[in-house]
């Protein structure tokens, strides 16, 4: 049996009182950051890789279904307004399509054919890379994927937390986080959508940062799509430019359109 699947240790789950349900979902979510840390040589193999070849114009698909596709999307979603980067850049593909985001389609995961489908409408390059993500290890839709992209020359990877799986053999990078049996049996929404998150964060945040999009540990690419962001991108602007006045820090960021812009400009200007 997959180790995902493997019963629960607590046993009587509706009988437990609230305070005791959420100290052993704690108990347990503690020992996931302990299992991705194991991870780190192949997490870090994958950063390297993925960094080069988006030097050269290579993008990176996440492929998923179900929870593991949604954080896939979530992750990739996440990068143009974080780092300035073009939207895709990190590409997210879920089975099903994006009502599945929503809501389960039944059986899109089923098609050994449907991932390598899905990701023709974006031509597909030799230097793209293809990250599978499954919990279990056994989706046919990542397996599918990943197995066209390799006979076709692409890196691949994948994110599981079933060791010997069907994924993980398609993968040039297996990345596997064994996080053990679900607090609710079967359940990897859980610990395994934890440790899927944490190491989703981790690829993506290091690419963007050995691509130069963070100085220092400032995000001086960032969109200003809100007040908020405006309002960092302008502290952001005192800090690394010494500036005092807010308003006229909020003018150069306004005017430039991102943080990296106006402080090179102010600097250049006060040459």
């Amino acid at each position: 049996m997959k180790i995902t699947e493997q019963a629960s240790y607590y046993a009587n789950l509706d009988k437990m009182p609230t305070h005791e349900l959420l100290e052993n979902m704690n108990r347990e979510d503690k020992t996931v950051p302990q299992v991705v840390e194991g991870c780190i040589p192949q997490i870090e193999k994958l950063v390297d890789a993925i960094s080069e070849k988006m030097k050269r114009g290579g993008r990176v698909f996440y492929l998923g279904a179900g929870t593991s596709g949604r954080l896939g999307i979530l992750d990739a979603s996440e990068i143009p307004p974080t780092y300035g980067a073009p939207f895709d850049l990190f590409i997210g593909l879920i089975a099903g399509g994006d009502k599945a985001i929503r809501r389960a389609v039944e059986s899109a995961e089923d098609s050994l054919d449907g991932g390598w489908e899905d990701m023709q409408q974006f031509i597909v390059g030799d230097d793209d890379v293809v990250v599978g993500i499954a919990a279990s290890g056994t989706t046919p839709y990542v397996i599918g994927a990943l197995r066209h992209a390799r006979k076709r020359g692409l890196l691949t990877a994948c994110i599981t937390c079933n060791p010997g799986s069907p994924v993980a053999d398609e993968a040039d990078i297996p990345i596997v986080a064994v996080v053990g049996p679900e607090f609710v049996t079967g359940s990897t929404r859980m610990k395994a959508g934890t440790a899927q998150k944490l190491i989703l964060n981790m690829i993506s945040t290091s690419v963007m940062i050995r691509l130069g999009h963070v100085k220092g540990n400032k995000m001086v690419d960032m969109q200003l799509t809100n007040a908020k962001l405006v309002d960092r991108g302008t502290k952001i602007i005192m800090e690394e430019a010494k500036i005092t006045d807010y308003e006229f820090a909020k003018s150069l960021l306004l005017k430039y359109g991102s943080v990296r812009k106006a402080v090179d400009t102010y600097f250049a200007e006060k040459k």
